[in-house]
């Protein structure tokens, strides 16, 4: 078995990791995300035009033209589609869509179509953005009660960090990048609490074996023992989560772009985490064989 000195570089990846969650929390207070129309309410547009027949500034001149408030457009996917978002705020006008369709033909020209158009409104938006933000609660409340009773104190502080690292530091790129967050990344952040947590617990299953096992060995070193005595079946997991990952992201669309973005960053930080966040808190409580034996007791 090869064996790598993952606990030299337990010092250096807590200070990263640090930095890294700090960082995430400043965008997070003063950049804020970037909320789709799930979560601010208003109406999505994609819009697909000829070729060359349009561009975003057309298109945008456009809409602004119409009084519909802030309007967003940005291209998706090809060249020739768009989104376009906008408040909505004749919202009890029937014939809403078809004014626009109207408008539109006068300024681009009549080669379009509307693809998808979505409408929600604020009472809707606000709900689902709160009904977000209680599922990710939970799901976070559920696997520490879980991981409580699955194991000692220590390893559930170790596991629950692991978790808000991943979380966190998803979240901060997300505000970083300006990427939208929708029902998909919420989605996608609730796999992600599941995927980290189920590469931790199996780490942490053999840590407490090998305490039992070894007696004379310290936490630092037996840690590193039981990292790499799962680390093939790490690899083999994370390696092939991504490479399906990779195939949506790339061949998907650009509809489930953000999701798959969201679980290729939760599968790279979840193995990190496990590795560098959950198993040098253990070090840091100096764990050992008694503390077990006292649990169980």
């Amino acid at each position: 078995m090869v064996k790598i000195s993952f606990n030299k570089y337990y010092n250096f990846f807590s200070i990263l990791s640090s930095f890294l969650i700090i960082i995430s929390l400043l965008l997070l207070i003063f950049k804020g995300l970037n909320f789709g129309v799930d979560f601010k309410g208003g109406t999505l547009i994609e819009i697909r035009t000829s070729k060359n027949n349009a561009n975003i500034s057309m298109i945008r001149d456009s809409f602004k033209q119409m009084n519909l408030g802030n309007v967003n457009v940005k291209q998706f996917g090809n060249e020739t589609d768009f989104i376009v978002k906008f408040e909505k705020k004749n919202s009890n006008d029937s014939e809403f869509i078809k004014n626009i369709k109207s408008k539109l033909s006068s300024s681009i020209g009549d080669d379009f179509n509307f693809r998808r158009v979505e409408n929600v409104g604020p009472k809707v938006s606000s709900e689902l953005l709160k009904s977000g933000i209680i599922a990710i609660a939970l799901s976070l409340a559920a696997m520490l009660f879980y991981i409580w009773i699955r194991f000692e104190w220590q390893f559930s502080i170790g596991a629950i960090l692991a978790l808000f690292h991943d979380v966190i530091i998803t979240l901060g790129l997300f505000s970083l990048l300006n990427l939208e967050i929708n029902l998909s990344i919420v989605a996608a952040i609730l796999t992600i609490v599941g995927y980290s947590m189920n590469d931790t617990v199996v780490i942490y299953d053999r840590v407490r074996e090998n305490l039992k096992k070894y007696s004379d060995i310290k936490i630092f070193e037996l840690s590193n023992i039981s990292i790499n005595e799962t680390l093939s079946r790490t690899i083999i997991t994370s390696a092939t989560t991504l490479l399906a990952l990779l195939s949506i992201y790339i061949f998907g669309g650009e509809i489930l772009k953000g999701f798959s973005f969201a679980m290729i960053l939760g599968v790279i930080f979840g193995t990190y985490s496990s590795i560098y966040i959950a198993n040098p808190l253990l070090v840091k409580l100096n764990v050992s064989q008694k503390t077990i034996i006292k649990e169980e007791d």
